[in-house]
């Protein structure tokens, strides 16, 4: 007996040595340009249905912190991050190691917004000498300006910068108007006052775009094709379920992030909005596809505002390759 013990325990300690070991999961970190709201509904939501899991990846959501994402991903501190449109353009072609690789939303979600007692603006060349409520950027003044000027204004017009707190001063009418996130700030302002109107960018001269991306780097992509096509194809789950899925989609955003303090109706309704307007789902049925006639439009645009610049700071003399700027390669096959 105890020589077949002994022969059984080799046996085993046999079996369990050539036996292979269980494959890890794959380490991702994504980086948030905010703090969480329902532009990010798709990643907590693939996190949390399995879909990351089912994909043989380990998903880090970074919480939001000082340092943009572009600048965590360009500088390989985070694998992924959500990019504004304008700030990849901009960082990507002053030498920022940027790529999109994924569109979060399909068209606009900005707005220029002033309350709805404004009589004296009815159209965007009404604010001609009227007070901005800014955020400090070159986009915003060559937004504004092509806005004002196509409607046949001048284009001059006074700014306040003052961030977020743009938004309780128009409210309490210390400016005349600012520029918002219609299916954040403008669904809020719907639920709560002051009544808004708004001009859409795309009415006056400005050429339509996806507003943010996640993306990473062409480092990244170089080294890591297969689990960067894994991370993406698994996200646009993500945000297909939230889209087909929208009661659940916002619980999860909301317990996934409890010391955030979300408001679940808010939280509800935001979602909604983004539904309707065809925003994470296009009316084609487009999920997270980038479209190359916005992203040469809105390059142009910003090319011709002079807001390109190259790595020392000079404005680029001739319009760059921006379909380098963006990939549609990782994507999923869309149902």
């Amino acid at each position: 007996m105890p020589m077949i013990r002994t022969l059984l325990a080799l046996g085993l300690a046999a079996t369990l040595a050539t036996a292979p070991a269980q494959a890890q999961p794959t380490p991702v970190t994504m980086a948030l340009d905010w703090t969480p709201n329902t532009n990010h509904i798709g990643i907590f939501v693939a996190q949390a249905k399995g879909f990351y899991d089912e994909a043989g990846l380990d998903v880090q959501i970074l919480p939001y912190s000082d340092t943009s994402a572009g600048t965590l991903v360009a500088n390989h501190v985070a694998d992924f991050g959500i990019l504004g449109s304008i700030s990849l353009l901009t960082q990507r072609t002053a030498g920022a190691d940027l790529v999109a690789t994924y569109a979060l939303v399909q068209t606009e979600t900005g707005r220029l917004v002033f309350k709805a007692d404004r009589q004296d603006i009815q159209r965007p060349r009404d604010l001609d000498g009227k007070i901005y409520a800014g955020f400090g950027s070159d986009w915003e003044n060559a937004l504004i300006g092509t806005m004002i000027r196509h409607d046949g204004g001048a284009g001059v017009f006074e700014t306040v910068t003052l961030g977020t707190s743009a938004y309780e001063a128009l409210a309490n009418g210390a400016v005349d108007f600012t520029l918002e996130v219609y299916t954040w700030e403008g669904v809020k302002a719907e639920r709560d006052g002051p009544a808004q109107r708004a001009f859409r960018y795309a009415d006056f001269g400005i050429p339509d775009q996806h507003t943010n991306f996640i993306g990473t780097s062409d480092a990244y992509l170089a080294e890591h094709p297969e689990t960067a096509r894994d991370f993406i194809a698994a996200t646009q789950r993500g945000y297909q379920y939230a889209v087909a899925h929208p009661d659940e989609a916002a619980d999860i955003l909301v317990a996934a992030n409890a010391d955030a303090l979300l408001d679940r109706d808010f939280v509800r309704a935001s979602l909604q909005a983004l539904i309707d307007g065809h925003y994470l789902q296009g009316p084609d049925g487009a999920v997270g596809t980038i479209d190359p006639a916005k992203m040469a439009a809105v390059g142009k645009f910003v090319f011709e505002a002079g807001m390109l610049k190259d790595g020392n700071g000079a404005p680029l003399t001739t319009m760059p390759d921006v379909t380098a700027y963006y990939s549609n390669d990782y994507l999923g096959n869309t149902p």
